[in-house]
This record gives structure tokens, C-alpha cells and sequence, in this order.
């Protein structure tokens, strides 16, 4: 990776880094024109439909493997439901956690900033997520997935000790993957209507939080010190393991009447599973090489989550 750093002018290796006060402004513009409110935008009284999906089956986790042949139709749908529910706790968990690295970031800037004023409009729309991801928990009637005690404190020290690059790629780690797979949800029309809408709102607010996060972390890769940077790339890779062990809580297959031993067995040796994460992973690894985070011990571990071929 190539750094150069002249008149406050930064380069990394994908070219010149805008301005962070003219990149801040562009996206509380689109901000204004382009953000939702769920309760209002949402139809959260129309009944559930019949016959469809809470999630797209290519992308549920047992999809394609011998168990899924067994399985009923209905109990494949059913999954499917248990799984979306999984995947809003998982989102709830990550947001609560990337709001309060968002004031840890701010916390120090001048509050005048237009670099502050966007965060603290991304907060409100995470605070915004989680109420819609925890309202359609409650109307697809599955019950809600904490992470495993072990993550959830260790998410605590996380939140204590995390630098300021480290905070923005766990950031776009949570963000990237699960915006592939709801690209994929919302135009599917197989798929519960309320899905959608909840999916379509996450998209299109989450590529402003993309990009926030994406102009801060190359920002930070260029001028933080060299310890700081390595510590990225292994904290990093540590949070891709979790993320990828935690991203569907097995407890959904038990509740479907599945065997949970052979459920994660079966998934973990799913071909189809494997490409499905790595291609949901692919824009944000590509991105995170280029800028030089995956390297050394870090890379390696995104090799063990099975995020990175």
C-alpha cells in the first residue's frame, strides 16, 4: 500500500481520499431526500402471507444440502422464518454495538462538524433498524436469537478497547454481508411483503453507512501508526470468526424439529453455503485488500471464518 501524505492531501492505494467534511455533506444531502421512517412506511398490520417465504431459500443456511432434500416444504419455510429472525438479532446486536463506537468516534470532534452531524444521523437510522428488525422478529412469530453469552461480552471489551480503524471495518464487516443478501431480498417476490419492505429501508439507508465507514476506515489506514494498523488486521480477522460462527444461531434448526448436531454438520460442509458467504463477503474483502487490512494473521483468520476463499 502506497501513503502519501502532502497539504493534508491523503492517497492509499485506491487513489486520492476525498475531502471527510465534502463526503460528510453529500451524504446528510442524500440523508434528507432518502430516509424512511418504518412505522409510517411499513404496513405492520397487513396479515402474513400465505405461501411465502420470510427469506429467499437459496440463501438459508441448510439450502441444497441432504438434509434440505428430506425436509417439507413447509418446514424449509419454516426455517426460513426462524433463520430471518436470526439474522434481525444478529443486525440488532451489531447495531447497538456500532452506535456506540459512532460516539466513541465523535466524541472529541467538533460537534459542528459536518463528519459529526453525518454520525449522528446514522445513529438515529440504526436506532430506527433495530426497532423495525425487532418489530418484524415479533410479527413473523419466531423468537428472538441473542448471540452466545461468550460473543455478547466479549463484544463489551470490544466496545472498550477498539481503535478507530478497527471500529470502522467490524463496522462494515456487520454492514456489507447481510446488505449483499438483502440486494437479493427485496426484489424477490417469493418473499413476504413486510421482508421486503424492511430490507429495501436497511439498503438503501446502509449505503450511506457504507460509504461513511468505507472514507473514514481508508482515511485511518493511511495515517494511523503501524501498531494500530496491525492491530486492525488482527482484530479484524477475529471479528470475521465471530461473525461467521455467530451469523445463524443454531438453536433455529431445534426449533424446526431438526437435529442440531447434524444441522451445523451439514451447513458447515455445505458447498453452496460456502459460496453463498464468500460471495456476500467478496466486495468488502476485495475492498479491505486493496487498502491493506487483510495481510499477515489477519488474513488468516478471514481464511478460517470461511468469509475469504
Amino acid at each position: 500500500m502506497t501513503t502519501v501524505t502532502e497539504r493534508d492531501v491523503l492517497r492509499d492505494a485506491l487513489g486520492l481520499l476525498k475531502d471527510r467534511e465534502q463526503v460528510a455533506e453529500r451524504l446528510l444531502e442524500s440523508s434528507a431526500k432518502h430516509s424512511f421512517d418504518p412505522e409510517t412506511e411499513l404496513d405492520w398490520a397487513a396479515p402474513i402471507e400465505e405461501g411465502k417465504w420470510f427469506w429467499p431459500p437459496e440463501l438459508v443456511s441448510l439450502y441444497d444440502t441432504p438434509l434440505w432434500r428430506k425436509m417439507s416444504e413447509e418446514q424449509r419455510m419454516d426455517l426460513a422464518r426462524h433463520e430471518a429472525a436470526s439474522l434481525a438479532s444478529l443486525g440488532i446486536w451489531f447495531e447497538i454495538i456500532l452506535m456506540q463506537l459512532l460516539v466513541r468516534h465523535i466524541y472529541d470532534k467538533s460537534v459542528t462538524s459536518n463528519h459529526v452531524r453525518y454520525a449522528l444521523t446514522e445513529i438515529a437510522d440504526e436506532c430506527r433498524h433495530s426497532m423495525m428488525f425487532a418489530k418484524m422478529i415479533q410479527k413473523g412469530g419466531a423468537p428472538s436469537y441473542p448471540v452466545p453469552r461468550l460473543y455478547h461480552n466479549l463484544a463489551r471489551v470490544l466496545k472498550t478497547v477498539s481503535t478507530t480503524p478497527g471500529s470502522f471495518a467490524a463496522t462494515l464487516l456487520g454492514e456489507e454481508i447481510l446488505d449483499w443478501m438483502q440486494r437479493l431480498t427485496f426484489p424477490d417476490e417469493r418473499v413476504q411483503t413486510l421482508v421486503r419492505g424492511v430490507t429495501r429501508i436497511h439498503v438503501v439507508e446502509e449505503a450511506r453507512h457504507v460509504r461513511y465507514a468505507r472514507e473514514e476506515l481508508r482515511r485511518q489506514m493511511v495515517t494511523a501508526p503501524a501498531w494500530e494498523r496491525e492491530l486492525t488486521r488482527v482484530s479484524c480477522g477475529e471479528a470475521a470468526r465471530v461473525f461467521s460462527t455467530c451469523f445463524v444461531n443454531p438453536k433455529v434448526y431445534e426449533n424446526v424439529g431438526l437435529d442440531r448436531r447434524e444441522a451445523v454438520a451439514q451447513v458447515k460442509a455445505s458447498g453452496h453455503r460456502a459460496e453463498v458467504m464468500q460471495n456476500g463477503a467478496k466486495r468488502l474483502t476485495d475492498f479491505l485488500d486493496d487498502i491493506g487490512v487483510l495481510q499477515g494473521v489477519g488474513r488468516r483468520l478471514w481464511k478460517s471464518s470461511g468469509l475469504l476463499a
